[in-house]
């Protein structure tokens, strides 16, 4: 999948699922504070990305994650590999 791609379904389905403006979704926004995770979010984010990304998420690495950018090269290594 394009490095492209993935940014916008990704912007989609999280604006969608968290219900935050597609806007306020940039590359070096905080991940937790722009979706206002809590720890079920969390379980949420997990599932999602694994339903529309096909590849079983490490707990560990996405707690690690803390912009999206860094969530979109999780995603695209993931995917790619």
């Amino acid at each position: 999948m394009v490095a492209s791609s993935i940014i916008e379904k990704v912007n989609a389905v999280l604006a969608d699922e968290f219900e935050v403006e597609a806007e306020d979704i940039t590359l070096h926004a905080n991940l937790r504070e722009t979706l206002d995770l809590d720890s079920l979010d969390f379980v949420d984010l997990v599932v999602i990305i694994e339903d529309n990304f096909g590849f079983k998420v490490n707990r560990e690495d996405l707690k690690a994650i803390e912009t999206f950018e860094h969530l979109y090269d999780y995603i695209h290594k993931n995917v790619s590999a």
